[in-house]
C-alpha cells in the first residue's frame, strides 16, 4: 500500500487548480485537510469528508434511501458542493459520472454527491502523482 504524503507548497495548490472547477477555495480546503491527516487512498479521504453513501436499513422490512454519511467537516462539503455544480458543466470526467447517474434514474442530488466524490478522487490523484490534470489521459498512453 502506498501513502500520500503531501509537503506544504504553493505548487500543490496550482496542481489542484489544474482540475476544471477546482479553485483556490476547494484547493486550499483540501490541502489543509490532507496536511493535518494521513490518507492512504482517495477512498479514505472521501470517507473522512463524509462523501460515501450510507444505506439505511432496519431489519428486513424497512429500507430507506442511501444518503451521504456527512461524517466530516461540513464547511468543506459545502465548498465541494459548489465546485461539483461547476464541474458537472466544465469537467469531462465529472460530467460523465453525473450524466450517467441521471440516465439511470438517480436524483440530481445523489448525482451531485457522486460528482463531489469524483472531484475528491481527482484531487487526490493529482496530488499523489504530482502531475497536472489531463482532460484526455489516454493521449500519453
Amino acid at each position: 500500500m502506498t501513502s500520500c504524503s503531501i509537503p506544504r507548497s504553493s505548487g500543490f495548490l496550482s496542481l489542484l487548480q489544474s482540475i476544471p472547477a477546482v479553485g483556490p477555495q476547494v484547493g486550499g480546503n483540501l490541502l489543509s485537510v490532507m496536511h493535518s491527516h494521513h490518507f492512504n487512498s482517495a477512498e479514505q479521504l472521501a470517507a473522512y469528508l463524509g462523501l460515501v453513501p450510507v444505506e439505511r436499513q432496519s431489519g428486513s422490512s424497512v429500507l430507506g434511501r442511501a444518503r451521504l454519511s456527512k461524517a466530516g467537516p461540513a464547511r468543506i462539503r459545502a465548498v465541494l458542493y459548489m465546485a461539483a455544480i461547476v464541474a458537472t458543466r466544465c469537467n469531462p470526467h465529472v460530467k460523465a459520472v453525473y450524466e450517467r447517474l441521471l440516465a439511470r434514474g438517480k436524483s440530481k442530488m445523489s448525482a451531485l454527491g457522486a460528482a463531489m466524490r469524483k472531484l475528491v478522487h481527482l484531487c487526490f490523484g493529482v496530488l499523489k502523482t504530482q502531475q497536472p490534470y489531463e482532460h484526455d489521459h489516454t493521449k500519453n498512453a
